[in-house]
């Protein structure tokens, strides 16, 4: 009587499956799963940042990195790279969250593919409701002898059009909302570890070497020596720094280079302000 009522509802086989494996997000279920007539659309997650090749996706993009370092998590990754690389020039100075971040994503140029994470497509970063619509290169064109003008079943190029230009619309509509807010200048606090070479070290000459550099946008703060062992004792001094000024490894070169003196420079703590 089982097997005769399970085949009368096969929907029940696809129930089963369901409830095994409704851990997983529901966003991330295949669509081989056959579960798709169980799933309210209203659960599938729309993500993006538009066009990232025009002005009102990189507006997203910065609008998306105000209160964020990267595109995921805290460290540099696979989905910066996949945004960074879907951008063809730096964004522009008024969009300094968006610029900031790209300076700093260019500097792991030559080492971007031991980044960590898995590079996913851009329609999977980005704040939820916008979608992504970042065109694609143009593929290869074909021999003029192949019949690629022929349409057996019709066109939707006219609906599409349509699409788009709905879509960059409302992105325009955004932007402007956007733009209205006053622009807020990205600063980030920093506490730096400077190691000496040994015990011998003059660290009142270290201190004063590292306060002699100034660059805009980078203002020193308090300091102080902290004992590490046998003796030797490091340069613990914090500084605030304009993100899209400064960055660590601007900070960290010309630390270094007062290669008498400085061993090695470490960030011990870093905050967005």
């Amino acid at each position: 009587m089982a097997e005769e009522e399970e085949e009368l509802c096969p929907g029940r086989r696809a129930y089963s499956r369901y409830k095994s494996i409704c851990s997983r997000p529901l966003c991330l279920l295949p669509r081989s799963s056959g579960l798709s007539s169980f799933l309210p659309p209203v659960l599938i997650a729309i993500m993006g940042f538009g066009d990232l090749k025009s002005n009102s996706g990189l507006t997203v993009l910065n609008d998306y990195l105000s209160e964020r370092s990267y595109i995921e998590g805290y460290v540099p990754s696979q989905a910066d790279v996949a945004v960074f690389e879907a951008i063809p020039s730096p964004p522009p100075t008024e969009l300094c969250h968006a610029l900031r971040w790209y300076n700093h994503i260019k500097s792991y140029q030559s080492q971007k593919s031991s980044l960590p994470g898995v590079k996913k497509p851009l329609g999977q970063y980005g704040p939820a409701g916008v979608a992504d619509s970042t065109s694609k290169p143009a593929p290869a064109s074909k021999d003029d002898d192949d019949d690629d003008d022929m349409d057996l079943f019709g066109s939707d190029e006219e609906e599409d059009t349509e699409a788009a230009r709905l879509k960059e619309e409302r992105l325009a509509e955004y932007a402007a909302r956007k733009a209205k807010k006053p622009a807020l200048i990205a600063k980030s606090s920093l506490l730096l570890d400077v190691k000496p070479w040994d015990d011998e070290t003059d660290m009142a000459k270290l201190e004063e070497c590292v306060r002699s550099i100034q660059m805009d946008g980078l203002v020193w703060g308090q300091s102080k020596l902290v004992p590490v062992g046998y003796g030797i004792k490091k340069l613990q001094i914090g500084c605030v720094v304009e993100d899209d000024k400064v960055g660590t490894d601007i900070l960290e070169e010309q630390i270094t280079a007062f290669e008498d003196f400085v061993q090695s420079m470490d960030v011990a703590a870093f905050n967005k302000i």
